[in-house]
């Protein structure tokens, strides 16, 4: 090949396309395309600095756009009969293909050069990975070049450009849709072992994830080699079309197009099945952690670990990633680890002898809903591992979307490879984490979610608060500790004492049951058996009446259990209106004025979002010598608290229920949720220290550990990613005195938000809460005069008889009459005040609604109408620029 000759043919066919203003025309309307997608309504909900909206449909963009570029490529030549000349030329077939082909890349090149103005303004409105943006632009880029080819060889079979055009969309359409076909997966995982995504979009999905993935560059590039081999064969048709010789030439060349097919499938599967890529996320993502690395180098010789996956072959859409990456995993787990690891693949189908054998192992399937074609169906899913070794056992039964998965695969080898584990012990409590029977209810009590991740590393067992409290045990957790009686308080709190590290959860308002309200310090604590209709009749009297006053004189810490917390801000605003204030999210933002996760403790550095429910505070006791470190804060200016009296009302038929707050008036405070108490000589717990003083974690909320909270942990319900398990691992692993996993644990993708805008909301919102607790004390200010005319009224009705100015029968029968008509009116007035507050809320709500919809609207336009100026500009200037030059060096009398 003479690279002179493509030269040539390259700058004629870019020349022709960017002489005039179609050339930037199509590039106009690629980014706006692209603008509108990237920035549709999902991407203000979801709150991201990233370009999964666009990545979502960019494979569907192509379809359009790149029919586009190539419709003229050759069927404009075989139109004007130029392509006759253009093959006499002294330059072969291939030349001419390549020099074309290299011209329609370079046009598709500079318009995605053109959309690099969408990363532009994600800059502005937030902080972008910038690794992962340029490997999902890599990603677009190899995937237009491979339609590229394809459009080009629809445009050979026609000389009609809008034929060439419809075509292309037809082809193009075969590699964007080809895992939608019904039935197509399923063939080409029976007959050929296939079970790799062949679509455009399945093999994007890694290069938008921030991986450059092998297979993926070598499916497009045999794309690309794939269609252009057909425009070269089609190309050279002219030489033996009409010859005596053509039909055996046609099936010739159809054998070779069948086998290059083939040959390029097999390769794509190969390099997809052994894995093989570069990481280019900040956070190193995909690259096993240095933890991981030094847990595979220290396993025993003697005692290697045998790692079996039981995954099913077909999953649901949403598992596809999650399956995929595990596998990944398990094959650099297999490769790192040497003869020290063998890994062990085994497909699952239900109701068969793999099923069982999983099912002997401990691994059940999960029922996940799944939709083919319209209709939605519940599909038995294994996505389960059993790690061994010659010391334990470990059975992870299920990699769910918030599954850390190589943290967990990390931890079961270092679990596995270990002759003994630490050990927990768990206080029993009326919070029942452990399970077992309920004296109260006469039910059995489910263990929690909670317990069972534990006991995934660690050797868990029950702890009775009835005796003296001496088990040899690693950390002691303490769920709801108020619930206990004074003899089991005195135990727990001697053992505190003694220094033993010790993990504590506490509510003010439990809300998720057991133990629920119920189970609240200034509930009285329920005895056994139920009482009439239902009502539980009263138990034992809780230590220091629920207050736990003994115990935080041991911590060293004040807490109020009639105060909770709340917070008007919601980080995520397609929920601002439907969660309740009570209901916090906890997570860093650039417009904090105080840091919610202290960057010293290893516990909570590197967190991102916790989620809790009526959580308490506590701060420091002045007298206490122990030293105070502040864990977890609420946010200044937007959260305050409610007493429990304002919360807490009786319920209809007994017990207590939870009603709205009267108002939320949030004050300038930032309120400690958990804290870490230590000797001030002592920041680690350890064995030496424990003569010191208290080693204690103590948190103001249990609903954060509760089986619903696990659930939105492990499932990511309502697309949150919250931290919730991996903070309560990251204590008990720190008072244990294994930080091992800890620092694995953080290796997610960074929560980047778009903090430009959540600052333009910000003061919307907050004039918002300033109208309602306005509104509220001016309601309240208005019902509490009204109630103070009729005291006075009822005291001078009450005076005139004392006087006697009227007999006692006269005055009875005029107070009792004044009563009954300023209650009446009080009524009227305490109904008209209420209605005119909730109008003034609603209205305010409104228009802080209506403000932030200006403000999304705003930044809308600018991030549609900004990246499309550059090319409209350029265009703009190119053309003058022709015409200056045609009319330069023309006799002025020749001039119109």
């Amino acid at each position: 090949m003479r690279s002179h000759v493509i030269l040539a043919v390259f700058k004629r066919n870019v020349s022709s396309y960017f002489s005039g203003m179609l050339g930037y025309l199509f590039i106009v309307v690629f980014v706006v395309a692209g603008a509108f997608l990237a920035f549709n309504q999902n991407f203000f909900a979801d709150n991201l600095a990233n370009l999964d909206q666009l990545s979502k449909q960019f494979p569907l963009l192509l379809l359009f756009i790149i029919p586009a570029v190539t419709m003229t490529v050759w069927a404009d030549e075989k139109k004007l009969g130029t392509d006759e000349l253009l093959f006499t030329l002294p330059a072969s077939d291939f030349e001419i293909l390549l020099g074309k082909y290299f011209a329609v890349l370079f046009v598709y090149t500079v318009a995605l050069l053109f959309s690099l103005t969408h990363a532009i303004v994600l800059t502005t409105l937030g902080n972008p990975d910038w690794g992962l943006i340029c490997t999902t632009y890599f990603g677009y880029w190899l995937a237009g070049g491979a339609l590229l080819a394809a459009g080009m060889f629809a445009s050979v079979l026609t000389s009609s450009a809008t034929v060439a055009f419809v075509l292309g969309a037809v082809i193009c359409s075969i590699p964007v849709f080809i895992d939608r076909i019904p039935g197509l997966d399923v063939l080409l995982n029976q007959s050929l072992g296939i079970k790799e995504p062949l679509s455009v979009s399945g093999q994007l999905q890694g290069f938008t994830a921030g991986k450059v993935t092998f297979s993926g560059i070598f499916y497009f590039v045999g794309l690309t080699s794939f269609f252009l081999y057909l425009n070269s064969v089609f190309i050279a048709r002219r030489h033996w079309a009409g010859g005596q010789n053509g039909g055996e030439m046609a099936l010739h060349y159809t054998a070779r197009v069948t086998c290059l097919a083939i040959a390029l499938l097999s390769f794509t599967y190969t390099l997809a099945v052994s894995g093989g890529d570069i990481d280019t996320t900040s956070e190193k993502l995909h690259t096993l952690s240095p933890t991981t690395l030094e847990i595979l180098k220290g396993i025993d010789k003697e005692k290697p670990v045998t790692i079996q996956a039981f995954i099913s072959p077909d999953v649901p859409q949403d598992y596809v990633t999650i399956q995929k990456e595990l596998k990944d995993k398990l094959r650099e787990y297999d490769q790192r680890g040497g003869a020290n690891v063998q890994v062990r693949f085994v497909d699952v189908e239900p109701y068969t002898e793999s099923a069982e054998e999983a099912s002997a192992l401990g691994i059940e399937p999960r029922q996940i809903q799944s939709e083919d074609n319209g209709r939605f169906s519940l599909e038995d899913v294994y996505l389960g591992v059993v790690v061994t070794s010659g010391f334990d056992t470990v059975v992870v039964p299920f990699f769910d979307r918030g599954t850390p998965i190589e943290y967990e695969l990390t931890r079961s080898v270092g679990t596995v490879s270990i002759e003994e584990r630490r050990t927990i012990g768990i206080l029993s409590t009326d919070a029942r984490i452990n399970g077992g029977f309920n004296q109260q209810t006469f039910q059995r009590s489910p263990e929690w979610q909670i317990v069972q991740e534990l006991k995934k590393q660690y050797d868990v067992k029950e702890i009775s608060p009835d005796s003296e409290i001496d088990a040899e045990v690693d950390v002691l957790i303490a769920v709801l500790p108020s619930s206990l009686t004074q003899p089991q308080m005195d135990n727990f709190v001697s053992y505190v004492k003694k220094g033993h590290p010790v993990l504590i959860f506490d509510d003010p308002i439990p809300q998720f049951g057991p133990p629920g309200l119920q189970g609240a310090p200034l509930s009285p604590k329920p005895g056994m058996g139920g009482g009439m209709m239902g009502q539980q009749q009263p138990g034992e009297p809780k230590a220091d009446g629920g207050r736990a006053t003994s115990l935080m004189r041991a911590l060293g810490l004040r807490w109020d259990v009639s105060k909770s917390l709340f917070d008007l801000r919601n980080p995520h605003p397609r929920y601002a209106e439907v969660f309740p204030k009570e209901l916090i999210f906890l997570s860093e933002s650039n417009d904090d004025s105080n840091e919610i996760f202290s960057p010293k403790n290893p516990v909570s550095s590197g967190l991102q979002e916790l989620l809790l429910f009526y959580p308490g505070a506590v701060e420091r006791d002045p007298t206490t010598p122990l030293q105070y470190d502040e864990i977890l804060l609420s946010r200044k200016s937007s959260t305050g608290m409610n007493s429990w009296d304002d919360l807490v009302r009786p319920g209809m038929f007994g017990g207590q229920q939870l009603v709205p707050p009267p108002s939320h008036e949030p004050d300038e405070d930032n309120h400690a949720i958990a804290v870490f108490v230590h000797p001030p000589d002592s920041e680690k717990p350890s064995a030496d220290d424990k003569k010191k003083g208290v080693h204690a974690i103590f948190v103001a909320d249990i609903d954060m550990i509760h089986n619903v909270m696990f659930s939105v942990w492990q499932r990511q319900m309502y697309d949150l990613k919250i931290d919730n398990i991996l903070f309560v691992l990251n204590c008990v692993d720190f008072l244990a005195g294994d930080e091992r996993y800890i620092e694995l644990r953080k290796r997610r993708a960074a929560h980047r938000t778009l903090t430009k805008l959540e600052l333009l909301k910000k003061t919307s919102e907050e004039r918002r809460s300033k109208e309602v607790t306005k509104a509220d004390k001016e309601a309240e200010d208005a019902v509490k005069a009204a109630q103070e005319r009729l005291t006075t009224i009822l005291k001078d009705l009450t005076e005139e008889m004392k006087t006697g100015s009227v007999d006692a029968g006269t005055a009875q029968v005029r107070i009792q009459t004044a009563t009954q008509a300023e209650n009446r009116k009080l009524q009227q007035l305490e109904e008209e005040i209420e209605r005119e507050k909730n109008d003034r809320i609603r209205r305010v709500r409104i228009e802080t609604e209506q403000e932030i919809r200006l403000i999304e609207n705003r930044v809308w336009r600018w991030a549609v109408i900004l990246p499309p100026l550059p090319a409209i500009i350029l265009g703009f200037i190119v053309v003058l620029s022709n015409l200056f030059n045609e009319r330069r060096g023309i006799e002025k009398d020749r001039l119109r």
